[in-house]
């Protein structure tokens, strides 16, 4: 099985993390089930960047993004050239090293 590598997330995943991931499954859904509760403000349907990840290493590796990920993601904060959208990015077989970015644009956030 692919291992997901988490980079430390100051809120979401401190120590940082290393998970089992299974093929054919998003990068969210892979760390929503793993008790990583990264933000998902559109419920994983490519309308929102709360999910918005860097994938540091492994990139080359996911599927390329769609022309309405890339939109999305010209709206995110800290956009980067491996940034992807983790509702959309499905992992495969290789090894994923992933960095969470310290901000989101969420505009209906609880707990402001």
């Amino acid at each position: 099985m692919p291992q997901l590598i988490v980079l430390p997330h100051e809120e979401l995943c401190p120590e940082g993390t290393v998970i089992e991931a299974k093929p054919g499954v998003s990068i969210c859904d892979t760390l929503l089930s793993n008790g990583i509760e990264i933000e998902h403000a559109c419920e994983k349907s490519c309308s929102c960047t709360t999910c918005h990840v860097i994938v540091r290493e492994g990139f080359d590796s996911l599927e390329p993004s769609t022309e309405l990920e890339d939109d999305m993601l010209d709206k995110a904060w800290g956009l980067e050239p491996q940034s992807r959208l983790s509702c959309q990015a499905i992992m495969d077989k290789t090894d994923l090293v992933i960095e969470i970015p310290k901000y989101t644009i969420n505009m209906v956030k609880e707990g402001h």
